[in-house]
């Protein structure tokens, strides 16, 4: 699995590490961040098929 680097504000650090741990949804950051990144993109995919640009996109990708 590749790894990437991102900077984080400390704020939003210190909200997400309230959700990480024995006592947290997510076991450690990489999993509460991974499960973020998918939610965005479910809702981005969403909002793309309510406005008819899914398929499109998706035609895009196989003419590649």
């Amino acid at each position: 699995m590749p790894k990437i680097s991102v900077e984080i504000p400390g704020e939003l650090l210190e909200d997400l590490d309230e959700h990480v741990g024995d006592d947290g949804k997510f076991v450690n950051r990489s999993d509460a961040v991974r499960a973020s990144i998918r939610k965005t993109l479910d809702l981005l995919d969403e909002i793309d098929a309510r406005h008819g640009r899914l398929e499109a996109a998706s035609d895009e990708a196989s003419d590649e």
